[in-house]
């Protein structure tokens, strides 16, 4: 294993750092505590000092890390960053680590809360955008804190969820019939003890119209021994008992998946928990065909099903790493039909405000008769495909097989967006 030097810090990824203590030899640093995922995070490298002691900084990079104080937060694992090419500041895990001084240039059209979550908020740990799921913020930190992060305004903070913030959100999930599916987010929550998260899920479970949970992390990408080192049998043996359970992480780039976060991801996989993905793109470190089509072949090669292609959110002070509609369009022209449908995720963007994600994949079709339609295929043709004669779609053994159910928009509770 590629084991950088790293630098030992006092604990979870502080705010600021006044400065950093001495390099520490890579060979001093024992298998064992390197495999051990809360020696990782005790160890994060969190300040411009420790990074500057790492790798020959530019001074664009120099730039992004004086303006960082007060405007968002540097920190990774020792592992992440062991993935870093030194050699060459384009390094897509590099770049998603070190900020750079275009960071600090927000636009009026950027946002701190750029999804609108804060108006969607019943309990303070709690986000209900979307009729029948809702999203649970039970930790504040993250093993580490990605430069295109849309929630940078609230994780690495210093007051996570309280219990009885937790107890609110449950409350509420349980009277709000309409909630069918919840997913646990925040912060990261397998950066949570296995106990707390179990707690957490032990109480969703108890709620019977909860049908289905997920966990959103990436620590299968920058903390993958969370599942392979010591506690992680304890650990997806617990999540085991909490079926149907579903992981969703975030892999941007090929060079994330190495063996070990390969294995993280079979392990969870092997236990029946499926595992998606969604990937951020990212203009100069993922938005070429060539980059895109490797990751997802990739991650199908390791059982992960991609999930998502995200636009870049309008989180203040990324504007530098979001690529036009257009290129995203055609960056997924050269996916779908290249590739097997399974390894395509979908395209989309989150509103601004709110709006939920809204798929902007490439149209493919070109125009609409009430005889045919017009649709162009992935290698450019035209091609007439006939409308069929009869238009009426009902269903007529429904009323059967729903009597005396309500109908999915009239369950009680929740809100209508």
């Amino acid at each position: 294993m590629n084991r950088l030097a790293i630098l030992p810090s006092s604990s979870v990824p502080p705010p600021v750092a006044a400065s950093a203590p001495p390099a520490v030899d890579p060979a001093e640093v024992a298998p064992e505590d390197w495999n051990d995922w809360r020696w990782q995070l005790r160890h994060s490298i969190t300040t411009g000092e420790q990074l500057a002691a790492l790798v020959t900084l530019t001074d664009d990079e120099r730039a992004g890390i004086a303006a960082a104080p007060g405007l968002f937060r540097i920190g990774t694992t020792p592992y992440y960053f062991s993935l870093v090419d030194r050699a060459h500041p384009a390094c897509p895990v590099r770049r998603q680590i070190i900020p750079t001084g275009l960071e600090a240039r927000i636009r009026p059209e950027e946002l701190e809360d750029p999804l609108g979550e804060e108006t969607h908020n019943p309990t303070p740990a709690l986000i209900h955008k979307y009729p029948d799921r809702v999203l649970l913020l039970a930790v504040d930190r993250c093993a580490i804190y990605c430069r295109h992060c849309n929630r940078r305004r609230l994780v690495g903070g210093d007051a996570p969820p309280t219990r009885d913030e937790l107890e609110q959100a449950f409350d509420y999930i349980a009277r709000t019939r309409r909630v069918r599916d919840v997913l646990i987010s925040g912060g990261d929550p397998l950066c949570l003890s296995t106990a707390k998260l179990d707690y957490i899920l032990t109480r969703l479970r108890q709620i019977p119209h909860v049908e289905i949970i997920r966990l959103g992390t990436r620590v299968p990408v920058v903390l993958p021994m969370r599942i392979t080192g010591q506690g992680g049998d304890e650990l997806v043996a617990m999540l085991r008992r909490h079926h149907p359970l579903f992981v969703n992480t975030h892999f941007n780039h090929a060079r994330e998946l190495t063996p070990l976060a390969r294995a993280a991801c079979e392990k969870l996989v092997d236990a029946g928990i499926p595992v998606g993905n969604q990937t951020v793109l990212l203009r100069g470190i993922n938005s070429s065909v060539r980059s895109l089509r490797r990751l997802m072949r990739e991650l199908i090669k390791t059982r992960v099903r991609p999930y998502y292609l995200f636009q870049g959110d309008t989180v203040a002070g990324t504007d530098h790493l979001r690529t036009s509609i257009e290129t995203a369009q055609e960056l997924m022209a050269g996916l779908r039909g290249w590739m097997s449908g399974m390894a395509v995720p979908q395209l989309v963007l989150d509103a601004p405000g709110g709006g939920g994600k809204i798929p902007i994949g490439p149209n493919h079709l070109v125009e609409t008769h009430a005889d045919r339609v017009v649709v162009r295929s992935y290698r450019g043709a035209l091609v007439d495909y006939p409308q069929p004669l009869e238009r009426d779609a009902t269903v007529p053994y429904d009323e059967v097989f729903f009597a005396g159910e309500p109908e999915d928009d009239d369950r009680e509770g929740g809100p209508d967006a």
